[in-house]
């Protein structure tokens, strides 16, 4: 018998309860959405001064179930396509206002060449090269750096920057790079600053 897959997501929802567990800063742990431990175990120095901003370039999530879906899309993708140890980012952001654990505060992540052991990488999930993310998305990430800072998890004179100023990508996209270049911790020149 073939069961539907949203039954499925229904069942995991229940067996879960509700996505929204005590963790650090309100983010969902990666135990709660995806039903397993991380498999990123290398320890992440703290507090971190860099966060890096990214889009994953996949269609955007505005529900909690669409959401829930799409992280777990990302985290398959990553692992079974890219050949990851696990999902690449240390957070996700949904269009839902929900930030996701990837390998979270404590664990290097694979977001960033060269700078994944000195940074943690948040994705916001879609494209934004030509729009930006809900305004619940972008509020979350502040708050939730916000949140990062009083927990001593963050320095509080911390740096954003875009995926696109430390590589050479197109992330996290013209329109959401615009938006964090307005953002007070962001930093100019990150090449020539962080070497």
């Amino acid at each position: 018998m073939l069961v539907a897959p949203s039954l499925l997501l229904l069942v995991f929802l229940v067996s879960f309860g509700t996505l929204n567990a005590a963790s650090e800063c309100g983010e969902i742990p990666i135990t709660e959405w995806s039903g397993t431990e991380s498999r990123r175990k290398q320890p992440l120095k703290s507090p971190i001064d860099l966060v890096v901003i990214q889009h994953t370039v996949s269609n955007d999530c505005f529900t909690d179930e669409e959401c829930l879906l799409s992280v777990n899309s990302l985290r398959q993708h990553h692992m079974l396509l890219a050949g990851f140890k696990d999902l690449g980012y240390s957070f996700v952001a949904g269009g839902n206002g929900k930030i996701y654990e990837g390998a979270g505060w404590n664990h290097i992540g694979a977001h960033t060449l060269h700078y994944n052991n000195i940074s943690i990488g948040i994705g916001f999930i879609g494209d934004f090269r030509e729009k930006l993310p809900t305004q619940q998305a972008l509020q979350a990430v502040q708050d939730f750096l916000a949140c990062g800072v009083e927990n001593n998890l963050l320095t509080e004179d911390y740096h954003v920057v875009g995926h696109q100023q430390l590589i050479n990508t197109l992330s996290p996209g013209a329109v959401l790079q615009s938006e964090i270049e307005s953002w007070p911790h962001w930093l100019d020149n990150a090449r020539k600053v962080l070497g």
